[in-house]
């Protein structure tokens, strides 16, 4: 096994699949990457069982073979080379292996790829194409939503419908939901299911500089990407999501329409005088102005402020927590927004009121917290 490749390009794949390495593997040969070379073609793999990231780059080779490479010495001493070619071969009397750049030789010990799992495999799987840029900004919506808690794992993950009318993408941690909608996206036939959160990072990372379309190949058990010069595999989380729609109130008789981003200045300025355990900030609409307060009791530390607004509706005055509402305000791309709510104690609606795209919709959906007396 023997090739020339650039060490820039060589690191960019690398980085791109490091991603996927745990630091504590129950099988040490998932420590590595796998380097398959085949013609002028050099495959590298990276797996935690769970999710396998696959990468491809044209290199110039004089011989074929397979091994398994230390994932973070190779990826370390690939960071402090200057953009070269270098040249890397295999002593497979030793298991070495050789780089040589134009500073130095440096071997590496490695191992036999053999014990490397493979990729699950898809057959016949359902396949959707879309816009890359499109997965990127239903990942970019709903997985801030997503929870933590592993004793519920469904709700780790955001939640994929795909139908031939459209696409939904859900995310929610039981106090904050969001719901994001393509209209211009058809499936043959509807499928649900729930992508890891884990695998979704992934690909946030990696899209955000990339262009084109994806496809996305599923099953029951898993799901693929296809883009540009990566595979991504990953399996799906089971078990049944919640039925986000019945928390959703249907009539909210009081609507605010105000500007994004003065109203999450304000959010985040008040924010900073709020409880530090409940981070309350109190919302009250009274007339065409909302007032905006927040105490912290403990501190004697208190502030508020006013924003004009559009409202319709009844008075109200109501508590929510400022990191979801600074989070939620923070990923839309709106000019101005509008809240609606029914009641103190009931969810509060965010949504755009401009900046989407045709066949867009966002809705977004934040738990109310009982207001300071």
């Amino acid at each position: 096994m023997k090739f020339i490749v650039s060490s820039s390009e060589l690191l960019k794949q690398l980085q791109a699949l490091s991603g996927v390495i745990n630091t504590n593997n129950t099988l040490p040969i998932l420590n590595n990457f796998i380097f398959n070379l085949k013609e002028k073609q050099l495959t590298i793999t990276a797996s935690d069982l769970e999710t396998t990231m696959i990468a491809h780059i044209t290199v110039t080779s004089y011989q074929i073979g397979k091994i398994a490479v230390p994932a973070r010495l190779m990826t370390d001493i690939l960071k402090t080379f200057p953009e070269q070619p270098l040249t890397l071969s295999i002593q497979e009397e030793k298991n070495i292996l050789k780089i040589v750049s134009e500073q130095g030789d440096y071997s590496i010990a490695v191992q036999n790829a053999e014990e490397f799992p493979q990729a699950p495999t898809l057959d016949t799987p359902s396949i959707v194409t879309l816009k890359s840029s499109i997965l990127s900004e239903a990942i970019d919506k709903t997985l801030f939503a997503t929870g933590t808690d592993e004793l519920r794992p469904v709700m780790t993950g955001v939640f994929s419908e795909l139908t031939p009318e459209g696409a939904t993408f859900v995310g929610t941690d039981a106090h904050k939901l969001v719901k994001y909608v393509r209209k211009d996206i058809k499936a043959e036939q509807t499928a649900r299911f729930i992508i890891p959160k884990k695998p979704l990072n992934l690909l946030k990372n990696i899209l955000s500089s990339t262009g084109g379309t994806i496809t996305i190949e599923y099953n029951e058990t898993n799901t693929r990407f296809l883009f540009e010069d990566k595979i991504l595999v990953c399996r799906l989380i089971d078990g049944t999501y919640p039925n986000y729609e019945a928390v959703i109130p249907k009539e909210n008789n009081k609507k605010l329409i105000v500007n994004r981003i003065s109203f999450l200045r304000s959010i985040k300025r008040l924010a900073l005088f709020s409880n530090k355990t409940t981070h309350q900030v109190c919302l009250q609409l009274v007339g065409s102005e909302l007032k905006i307060m927040a105490e912290d009791l403990d501190f004697a530390n208190k502030a508020h402020e006013h924003l004009h607004c559009d409202h319709r509706g009844g008075d109200i005055t109501i508590g929510f927590n400022s990191r979801f509402l600074i989070e939620m305000l923070s990923h839309l791309n709106a000019e101005d927004i509008t809240l609606e709510m029914s009641e103190s104690d009931r969810a509060g609606i965010l949504k755009p009121v401009d900046g989407l795209e045709e066949g867009e919709e966002v809705f977004m959906l934040v738990m109310p917290i009982v207001v300071n007396t």
